[in-house]
C-alpha cells in the first residue's frame, strides 16, 4: 500500500523534531560543561545563537546574550520555535496526526514527555538546572527510540522515519562540534592543556560517543582526532558520515523496494555529500576551514531536506 505524502510528511518531521530536541539538550549540556555551569558569569553563550542562526529573533526579545536567557531561550521558551519544548510539542502534533499509523505506546510517551517538559517552572529569570533538564530531555527521547524501534511497522513510513532521524542528526552534530572547534576554540597556549582535554571530553559524552572513541582511540585525544571521529568515523551511528551513509542507504530502499522513483534526485544530492565526506581527509578539512566546512555540511543537509519535500511531500498521491 502507498503511503500518503501527508502522513509521510508527518512521519519525516515527527522523527526530524524528535531528534533535534535530544540533540539541542545535548548542545546546552556541553556548553554548559564548558562554562562550568556557571549561569552567571560572562561565559559565550552566544556561540550557540549564532550557530542556530537566531540572532534575529533572539536580539528582539533579550539586550545580550546571558547565559541565563540563552539557556531559557533555547529550553521552555514556547514563544520560540527552535527551543526544547517547541521541538516537542511539534513532534506531538505530528504525532497526534499519525495515530492511525503509530502504536499507542508511542503516542502515549511523546504526550506525557511534552507535559512533563510543560509543567516545569519557566522564565527567563527562573534558574534552570541545566543538567537536570538535559538529562530529562535526552532520556525522553532516547525512550521514544527504543519504542518506535520495538513497535513502529516497518513499511515505507518506517523509512521516512530513518531519514528524518538521520538528516536532523547530522546537521546536528555538525553544530555540537563547531560549538568546541570554532565558537569556543582557545588560545593556543591552551591547546593541550587539562582544561582543552576536559572539554574535548565532555564533547564526546555529551554526543554519546566517549567509549566509543576510546574503542578506536584508547590512550590519545587531540582536536584533530576527536574532529575526525564525529566526522568521518563510518562505525559511530552520530558520525557526519555514518549518518549519510544511512541516508544512502534509506532512499535507496524507498526508490527500489517501494518503487519512489522521485527520490532520485535526493539520491544524487545524497552521493554528492557522502562522496566529499569519503574524499575528504581530516587534514583537507582542517585546510579547508573546521567552521566553513561544518557550515558546508549544514548547507547540504538543508539542500537534501529541500529535495525531499519536493519529492515525496507536495503531492498527496503516495508517489
Amino acid at each position: 500500500m502507498l503511503l500518503l505524502a501527508r502522513y509521510a510528511e508527518s512521519i519525516f518531521w515527527m522523527a526530524r523534531y524528535i531528534e533535534r530536541a535530544e540533540n539541542l539538550a545535548r548542545l546546552i549540556d556541553v556548553n554548559a560543561s564548558f562554562a562550568r555551569d556557571d549561569l552567571t558569569g560572562g561565559h559565550n553563550w552566544d556561540a550557540i545563537v549564532r550557530l542556530n542562526a537566531d540572532e534575529e529573533q533572539f536580539s528582539e526579545r533579550y539586550p545580550r546574550a546571558t547565559p541565563r536567557a540563552v539557556v531559557y531561550f533555547y529550553t521552555l521558551d514556547a514563544e520560540n520555535p527552535t527551543s526544547i519544548i517547541s521541538s516537542i510539542a511539534s513532534a506531538r502534533e505530528n504525532a497526534r496526526a499519525l495515530r492511525p499509523l503509530i502504536s499507542t505506546e508511542m503516542w502515549t510517551h511523546i504526550n506525557m514527555l511534552h507535559n512533563r517538559l510543560k509543567d516545569m517552572p519557566a522564565g527567563p529569570d527562573h534558574t534552570l538546572d541545566v543538567a537536570k533538564y538535559c538529562e530529562i530531555v535526552k532520556l525522553g527521547c532516547q525512550a521514544h527510540a527504543g519504542i518506535t524501534e520495538g513497535t513502529f511497522y516497518r513499511d515505507q513510513g518506517w523509512y521516512f522515519y530513518q531519514i528524518g532521524k538521520f538528516l536532523e542528526r547530522a546537521d546536528q552534530v555538525t553544530r555540537l562540534l563547531d560549538v568546541k572547534y570554532h565558537a569556543l576554540l582557545p588560545r593556543v597556549d591552551d591547546v593541550g592543556s587539562p582544561q582543552d582535554i576536559s572539554q574535548w571530553n565532555a564533547l564526546l559524552r555529551s554526543a554519546a560517543g566517549y567509549h566509543a572513541f576510546r574503542r578506536v582511540h584508547p590512550r590519545t585525544m587531540t582536536p584533530r582526532i576527536v574532529a575526525e571521529f564525529m566526522i568521518r568515523n563510518n562505525q559511530f551511528p552520530r558520525s557526519v558520515r555514518c549518518c549519510i551513509g544511512e541516508l544512502a542507504n534509506l532512499v535507496t530502499q524507498l526508490i527500489v523496494s517501494f518503487r519512489l522513483s522521485r527520490g532520485e534526485d535526493v539520491a544524487v544530492l545524497i552521493d554528492g555529500a557522502r562522496h566529499e565526506l569519503e574524499e575528504f581527509s581530516i587534514d583537507d578539512i582542517i585546510d579547508f576551514g573546521m567552521h566553513e566546512y561544518l557550515d558546508r555540511v549544514q548547507r547540504d543537509v538543508a539542500s537534501i531536506s529541500s529535495a525531499m519535500a519536493s519529492a515525496y511531500f507536495h503531492n498527496d498521491d503516495g508517489k
